[in-house]
């Protein structure tokens, strides 16, 4: 090789290494930056971003990799992912940053070291401000016609002389500079330009708008009536402002019946600009107060409030979506009802009520229609279909959808029940939500290619009361509708957000891989669409699985994917009684080591004697003998004792009733028993048996303080409530939690 060659190979090397230095730096950074937002070691920080890269899902780390992890959660995992996942775009967003300013020939040390150190995208932009390639504005026509020495000038704060006679040496028409006025105002637009692109100005103006901004609301046509009435005329600190009143806020103006600004007194904000940019009494202070005011007023201000108004909506939205993935994880995790044959009722007026039989395992039975409902009004042949239907199939539980023309259905089957004096048999109110886009969905066209799409979803509002998370994970997660102003926020965020929490769902029950849906299988650990598919494509080639290590031969599911997944999918009844437990085939050997001590078997495996002699076992002294870590072994004594457990059985059943309950009926004080439907900021709607679910706002959530309802409720909660308020006219009813008996002594 030539000397020159050589040469060009070292300097290329230098440059790898060089570059592969810089990674582990920038590593490093975001390492030590993650732990310390988030209250973690830097080594659990380390340790998840590796197995991230790895390839691990967060359910996999979360359940089978505690020692590694020091034990954290999902949450904390996830948050640790987000952030390592903004840091890393942070990195790349400073690299680009930094070569087209070097490129401009523009990039000192100094502001090099300010780019480094920024941990906010935003702090990069502003830096990068002045560098970036603007569209024609009024300083840059100024700079044309050749104005910045004058700009200068006025910058330097002469002691001396007239800011016009000093102008007047720039008049040029040639250049489109006609008068000394022109030019002074040229050399005013450059500087003022010069004040906002400041980084530091920007970044205390940004800070004191959110700290003492006001956000107000006016109505554009105060005489009209509409839901954002409470906001035609209002006022409120945009720092304190909840997330529901600003998405409300933000609704309305772009349905433009809202103007919404936010008002911030700009005094303060001029002092602090003019303190930086004007030292002291000059010949052309009173210039340079002006220029400071205009600096601010044309394009400081109207920048700022864009971007502080769009911080307080990520927030709010970021906030919402909190809330929808919380109801959601709750709904998803309702309790089974299972043993019985359920009555499916998709209500309806015109076309009337859809019915679906199903037997305790999902399976349809029979569909059939009626119309006991306005118009038609055929209730004597309506009920006479529900009572053969009830007889034929030994139906215990009828359960409506909460949609069109529920409540007339329900006073309907409430009826049909009263007359046939049935005491085995009750019936449910179930939120449709996503029914009807699950019904006319392809996924349902396959599983009753014979049923229209109302069938469809009377079999769907059956089933989501026997397996609510087999039955909803059909469905896209945002049409569950569990939220609030979910159509407000980012809809990548959300199905996100959303997404992660029925996965989170479903790995937390597992699933029996010999009767779950693809759907189900597609949200296991590891396990995408194809895989499910074809997993369960296997299973009715081959017959049910009997082993776990007969995963292992389903097409495209490769050994990274068994690993993730294997530990969640359960074999109910198969060959090693440890495949129906949540105990990783990689644990089998610790498993097997801690029977030889215990001196049990495998065949013991769910006996009363086997989970005494497990409970009796002291995790810490046992596994340093076994060589494991105490968290995994405490994981596999607790699921030897308890195998095949649905985690989910543990909380109440829902609440069935035999009657129905009439708004007219309520008067303040009355003790109900109600069903949390859906969880916001400012309280919970309760399902208390009456055409509209009743509010408790959150102050009466709790005798104490409450930060936020979901601290007390979640979806689905079997609640005690009594009345407040009923409003006939508006259909509205106010509940509390708070006992008044209790609250009066």
């Amino acid at each position: 090789m030539s000397e020159r060659g050589i040469l060009l190979s070292h300097t290329q090397a230098d440059a790898i290494k060089a570059e592969e230095q810089n990674g582990r730096e920038n590593r490093e950074r975001i390492v030590q930056q993650v732990a310390k937002e988030l209250s973690l070691s830097q080594k659990q920080v380390r340790t998840t971003i590796s197995l991230l890269d790895e390839g691990n899902t967060i359910p996999f780390i979360a359940r089978y990799r505690k020692e590694m992890t020091g034990e954290l959660d999902e949450n904390q995992l996830r948050e640790i992912e987000d952030r390592t996942q903004y840091l890393r775009n942070l990195e790349e967003r400073k690299k680009e940053v930094l070569r087209i300013i070097a490129e401009q020939g523009k990039l000192t040390d100094d502001l090099a070291a300010s780019i480094e150190k920024a941990v906010k995208l935003q702090e990069v932009e502003d830096l990068y401000r002045p560098y970036r390639q603007k569209r024609k504005t009024r300083a840059s026509v100024a700079k044309e016609k050749g104005l910045e020495p004058l700009a200068e000038w006025l910058r330097s704060e002469p002691k001396q002389g007239d800011a016009l006679v000093e102008a007047s040496r720039y008049v040029n028409p040639d250049l489109g500079v006609q008068t000394a006025e022109e030019a002074l105002q040229g050399a005013m637009d450059i500087v003022a330009e010069a004040i906002a692109d400041e980084a530091a100005i920007r970044a205390w103006a940004r800070k004191y708008t959110m700290d003492h901004g006001m956000m107000v609301s006016e109505a554009k046509s105060p005489e009209a009536e509409s839901v954002y009435e409470m906001y035609y005329n209002y006022r409120e600190p945009a720092k304190k402002m909840p997330s529901h009143r600003i998405l409300a806020m933000n609704r309305g103006e772009r349905e433009d019946v809202l103007k919404v600004t936010l008002e911030v007194d700009a005094e303060p904000i001029h002092r602090y600009i003019a303190g930086r940019w004007i030292k002291g009494n000059s010949a052309v202070s009173g210039i340079l107060h002006s220029v400071v005011e205009d600096a601010y007023k044309r394009l400081i201000a109207p920048s700022i409030e864009r971007e502080v108004r769009g911080a307080l909506t990520e927030r709010a939205e970021q906030q919402a979506i909190s809330i929808f993935a919380g109801n959601l994880r709750s709904l998803l995790l309702q309790p089974p009802v299972r043993g019985k044959r359920v009555l499916g009722v998709d209500p309806a007026y015109r076309t009337g009520c859809k019915l679906a039989v199903v037997d305790d395992t999902g399976k349809l039975l029979e569909v059939a229609v009626t119309y006991p409902t306005p118009p038609n009004n055929k209730k004597r042949e309506a009920a006479a279909k529900f009572s053969e239907l009830i007889d034929k199939y030994a139906v215990s539980l009828i359960v409506i959808g909460n949609g069109t023309a529920s409540r007339e259905t329900e006073q309907f089957v409430a009826e049909v029940i009263a007359e046939r004096k049935d005491k085995e048999l009750a019936y449910l109110i179930v939120n449709e939500a996503g029914a009807s886009v699950y019904s006319a969905s392809k996924l349902a066209q396959e599983e009753f290619p014979d049923l229209d799409v109302a069938e469809r979803s009377a079999v769907s509002i059956a089933r989501r009361l026997q397996d609510p998370l087999a039955e909803l994970v059909k469905i896209e997660p945002k049409a569950i509708g569990v939220g609030q102003y979910q159509h407000d926020v980012s809809q990548k965020q959300l199905d996100e957000s959303l997404t992660a929490v029925v996965e989170s769902a479903v790995n937390h029950v597992g699933v029996d891989v010999n009767t779950a849906s693809p759907s189900l299988l597609s949200y296991v650990s590891g396990v995408n669409a194809t895989t499910a598919k074809n997993i369960v494509k296997f299973r009715e080639e081959n017959g049910r699985f009997v082993d776990r290590k007969q995963l292992q031969k389903v097409p495209r599911l490769g050994a990274k994917t068994y690993e993730q997944c294997i530990g969640f999918l359960r074999i109910s009844d198969g060959r090693n009684p440890l495949d129906k437990t949540p105990i990783h085939p990689e644990s089998y050997d610790v498993v097997n080591r801690l029977f030889a001590e215990l001196g049990v078997d495998l065949g013991q495996v769910g006996s009363k004697e086997l989970a005494a002699k497990l409970a009796a076992v002291d995790a810490e002294a046992m596994a340093a003998r076994l060589e494991v870590g105490v968290p995994t072994l405490r994981d596999i004594l607790d699921s030897l004792q308890r195998p095949g457990r649905d985690p989910r059985e543990e909380l109440p059943l829902p609440i069935f009733r035999t009657d129905v309950l009439k708004i007219e009926d309520l008067t303040p004080g009355m003790e109900l028993q109600g069903t949390v439907r859906n969880v916001i900021d400012f309280g919970a709607f309760v399902d208390i048996g009456i055409k509209n679910d009743g509010l408790v706002h959150i102050s009466q959530l709790s005798e104490g303080y409450v930060k936020h309802p979901m601290d007390v409720v979640s979806v689905g909660d079997n609640v005690t409530v009594w009345v407040l308020n009923v409003d006939l006219k508006k259909g509205r009813v106010g509940l509390t939690m708070r006992n008044p008996q209790k609250s009066a002594l």
